[in-house]
């Protein structure tokens, strides 16, 4: 058990580092609060593909790692109570 333990908290140390990593290298969104107030969006090409540039990547794996960070700390907190 000791052994999955250690495993786990470095997979959470690397995932922490990599979510610290990419949240602080993503560029601010301009929208802001007037855009979520007006609804404001715009049907252009570059809005359609947005998942597909850089920042559109580096938003998406932002969200995974969030996610992974999250259940690893589930993890360890249900193998510390064991």
């Amino acid at each position: 058990m000791e052994i999955a333990k250690n495993i786990i908290w470095v997979i959470y140390l690397i995932v922490c580092v990599a979510l610290i990593i990419i949240a602080t290298l993503q560029s601010k969104e301009q929208s802001g609060a007037s855009a979520a107030i007006t609804g404001s969006t715009t049907n252009n090409f570059y809005e359609k593909n947005k998942g597909r540039t850089k920042e559109g990547k580096m938003k998406r794996w932002t969200i995974i790692l969030g996610i992974v960070f999250v259940v690893l700390a589930i993890a360890l907190s249900i193998l510390y109570v064991i």
